[in-house]
């Protein structure tokens, strides 16, 4: 079921130098799926819409938030303008970038490749089975430019403390001096690396469209995984 509802902002939250996300507050508790995305309608003299998956997860209760990267697009103009108060309305939940709708066991191997902005239906599905220990192997390998661009870093530290089947690897091309990462891009090496028992895990990937096709590619060419293990959002915030 679908629910289309007007909703007042709660928060604004900077993620990093050009990334915001807006939670919504939810007086009622409306189901959805953790890695699902939703439609939101800006309010005012221009109608602006765009399909933003959701990053806060089903057991975080009282709000439901997107976060999307500020371009120079009408619909990240108006959005940078909004304040607590405001209003805007929103059709949810959509989508089966979800663990539910693609494992038969959520205590199952699965791994996530992802990029930039990707990582926000990742985020929703990791604090998901975080906070209800839900017993999955998540193996989470993310790119980023440099250090200041990780969307949801102490998020994820977090969450890594807090559940043990949580493993996250970052891919910087530019490396910060005492930061734990792999310098360069994601690339097969990489994967064999971090995730050794790769054949083993079905595979989430989210992030721009020419990355997930990319990875794609080097999950079936270059690893020889099935396309059945391999799931994809091509994230339509970018």
């Amino acid at each position: 079921m679908t629910y289309d509802m007007e909703l007042r902002i709660k928060e604004i939250i900077p993620r990093v130098s050009n990334a915001k996300s807006v939670r919504l507050e939810l007086k009622e508790d409306v189901p959805f799926k953790a890695g699902q995305f939703l439609c939101a309608h800006l309010l005012g003299e221009k109608v602006c819409k765009r399909y933003l998956s959701i990053s806060s997860s089903p057991t975080e209760k009282g709000y439901i938030e997107f976060t999307k990267k500020i371009t120079q697009s009408d619909f990240s103009t108006v959005m940078n303008a909004l304040k607590p108060g405001d209003h805007l309305k929103v059709q949810f939940p959509m989508g089966r970038f979800t663990l539910e709708d693609t494992l038969k066991d959520m205590r199952g191997k699965i791994a996530f490749l992802s990029g930039g902005i990707g990582i926000t239906p990742i985020r929703s599905i990791c604090k998901f089975v975080a906070d209800t220990q839900a017993g999955t192997d998540i193996a989470l390998v993310y790119a980023n430019r440099s250090l200041n661009d990780i969307v949801f870093r102490k998020d994820l530290d977090a969450m890594r403390a807090a559940y043990a089947g949580l493993k996250v690897t970052h891919v910087l091309s530019e490396p910060a001096p005492g930061f734990k990462c792999v310098q360069g891009l994601i690339n097969s090496l990489v994967i064999k690396n971090e995730v050794p028992d790769y054949a083993q895990r079905k595979f989430y990937l989210c992030g721009p469209p020419l990355m997930v096709e990319a990875m794609g590619k080097i999950l079936n060419e270059e690893l020889a995984l099935p396309k059945e293990n391999i799931i994809r959002e091509n994230f339509t915030g970018y």
